[in-house]
């Protein structure tokens, strides 16, 4: 009898980190999961980087709709596919829009695919990783722009979710930001990435300890030629990378990041729940990993708590029910 190969998931992995990360597990005879919205271009993605076609499944999600989420969910339980790991990679970058797009339930676009799509994912997939005969984990991705001490997140605008009186008050039309303020694409992004980071550790404040779950977040360093700056202007796309290339020192491939991520979903040196894992920012040959301290507001867990409890009320989750999902 063939061995049973565990099986993890990943939210946008028909081209950059996503891609090469679902390809680096592969290479770990782990059976992929790849869970996109274009279910044509990531079959092709997969085929042009090698993957044998035993080593994946491609299932669709759309991350800005909850149905969409819910339905994937069911259609991964339907499968009969045994949860060992999920990795929250997918993310939209829009900062050339002026006015805001809406998700199919109403919520900026933006934050809906990035935080509220993967919350709701997380909530949901909690009871297929504790069943799980080993330590499941649970990553979600990290950007250096989080943080307003990085480089990164030091160039205007500033992450800033305030007291979330956004999603406090429903975040739809016309509200549009996180903190209820003026909308901001680029803002949006870096807001919908604390979330990400808050998200991850207030999923280890309240599970680790019961189910033995690793929840951790990673930044793999900049990758500056992903698809997530398609739609930005045609020159920065141009110019990014030589910069972070040649300037900064900063670049990393697509490759080598996906490598990373498969790292922290696999290797037992990462089996650390809580944690933030980082290459730096400043690339260097043979650069090891490091636990990094996050920002002051993704380190908040008062601002986590809030954070959770209203996000629960945005996707249609009760505490009754979110807890049920690990029981």
């Amino acid at each position: 009898m063939e061995e049973r190969k565990s099986t993890v998931v990943i939210t946008g992995a028909s081209s950059g980190v996503g891609l090469y990360a679902a390809k680096a597990m592969a290479a770990r005879n782990w059976h992929v999961v790849m869970a996109c919205r274009d279910l044509e271009k990531t079959q092709k993605a997969a085929q042009a980087v090698g993957m044998p076609e035993n080593s994946y499944t491609i299932m669709h999600i759309d991350l800005a709709s909850l149905e969409s989420v819910r339905q994937f969910v069911q259609n991964f339980r339907a499968s009969g596919k045994t949860l060992n790991a999920l990795v929250c990679n997918a993310a939209i970058y829009m900062p050339l829009i002026k006015e805001p797009l809406r998700s199919p339930e109403g919520y900026e676009l933006t934050m809906a695919t990035n935080h509220l799509g993967h919350f709701l994912l997380c909530n949901l997939m909690l009871e297929d990783l504790k069943k799980s005969a080993a330590q499941a984990r649970l990553v979600i991705l990290g950007t250096v722009t989080h943080n307003p001490n990085e480089l990164g997140g030091k160039i205007p605008p500033r992450p800033d979710l305030g007291d979330l009186q956004g999603f406090a008050e429903g975040f739809k039309a016309p509200i549009t930001m996180a903190d209820g303020k003026k909308f901001e694409p680029v803002k949006a992004y870096k807001d919908s990435k604390v979330c990400n980071i808050l998200t991850m550790r207030e999923l280890h404040r309240r599970y680790h300890e019961s189910t033995g779950i690793i929840f951790s977040s990673l930044y793999p360093g900049c990758v500056a030629t992903t698809a997530l700056f398609r739609n930005h202007y045609p020159l920065f796309q141009k110019l990014f990378p030589i910069f972070q290339r040649y300037i900064t020192g900063g670049f990393v491939s697509e490759e080598l990041a996906g490598e990373r991520v498969a790292m922290v979903v696999a290797d037992a040196e990462y089996a650390k729940s809580g944690a933030y894992w980082s290459w730096g920012n400043r690339q260097k040959k043979n650069r090891q990993s490091f636990v990094q301290q996050v920002s002051p507001q993704a380190s908040d867990d008062a601002r986590a708590k809030r954070m959770w409890d209203l996000s629960e009320n945005l996707v249609g989750l009760t505490p009754v029910s979110s807890q049920a999902a690990v029981r």
